[in-house]
């Protein structure tokens, strides 16, 4: 299969890109499923559990209540109206439909075109920086997934355990692989490293102040990243996601939209280092020791 997509490559340049592009905006689309229908699934998951500890049976989500990432079908919040599948083409239908649903005008989201064209340059992105090959193809669903956390948490302040725990047994699994960057021992103590540099964090803080400065899902997340790329990346992601995040509170502060007592999520930021980090952070870790004379 990476032989014939290398041949394929090569050969027809700008039909390969042009695919590449396409398939990240497709992939896209499916990520803002994943984006909206999750936490709407996890939260019907936690009804039956409370339904079932109550032993209140008919508090439970029913059948006709199923919500997943295949049904009901996608309709419009607003008027109930099922959207169409030209309607569902990713970037091309949301300037077509100029961001209004048809049936009653509701705005469409700029998230839904935002993330579909994120997903494909950072799709684009990954098979440039990487080459095509089984560990950047297996890198994809990391990239992916780390989309889909980052938006769910900046609406939900929830970094899901359907998407951290598994992609961190994944990162594990991958480096028994003999090509692997990372061989298994340098993995788990990525994993264990990642974990519990901030879970330190949070308790150092809770003792000091007796609040809680952040969630279990930021300790899976810096979890994963390990298990993907190692310890030695560790300090570049939590430099990195604290300037970003310091940076976004000063800009919203700025703008006037902050709300006092209300946390800010970290897991967008953390991801958003961990991007730069997965692409990029071989340079930048060479660079810094260049320069610091180390």
């Amino acid at each position: 299969m990476i032989e014939f997509l290398s041949a394929f490559r090569a050969e027809f340049t700008w039909v390969f890109w042009f695919g590449v592009v396409a398939f990240g905006l497709i992939v896209g689309s499916f990520i803002n499923v994943v984006i909206h229908r999750l936490p709407i699934m996890m939260m019907q998951g936690w009804q039956r559990e409370c339904a079932e500890l109550l032993q209140c049976p008919d508090k439970a989500p029913t059948e006709s209540d199923r919500y997943d990432l295949v049904k009901p079908r996608s309709a419009c919040p607003g008027c109930g109206r099922m959207i169409k599948a030209w309607e569902n083409i990713p970037v091309i239908s949301f300037l077509l439909l100029r961001a209004r649903c048809p049936g009653c005008g509701m705005r469409i989201s700029l998230r839904y075109p935002l993330v579909e064209i994120l997903v494909a340059v950072l799709t684009t992105g990954v098979i440039l920086a990487f080459g095509l090959s089984l560990h950047s193809l297996a890198m994809l669903p990391l990239v992916w997934a780390l989309v889909a956390m980052s938006f769910i948490d900046l609406e939900h302040q929830l970094l899901p355990d359907q998407l951290t725990l598994p992609l961190l047994w994944l990162g594990l699994v991958i480096s028994l692989h003999p090509s692997a960057p990372l061989d298994p021992g340098q993995a788990v103590i990525g994993a264990a490293v990642g974990y519990l540099s901030l879970w330190s964090v949070y308790h150092l803080f809770r003792l000091l102040t007796g609040k809680e400065g952040m969630g279990y899902g930021d300790f899976k997340l810096m979890g994963l990243l390990g298990a993907w790329m190692g310890w030695t990346v560790i300090p570049l992601v939590v430099l990195l996601g604290s300037g970003l995040g310091v940076l976004a509170a000063i800009g919203m502060a700025l703008a006037g939209r902050t709300v006092r007592d209300r946390p800010m999520p970290f897991g967008p930021y953390l991801a958003g280092a961990g991007l730069v980090a997965l692409l990029w952070g071989d340079a930048i870790i060479s660079g810094y020791l260049r320069f610091s004379g180390i």
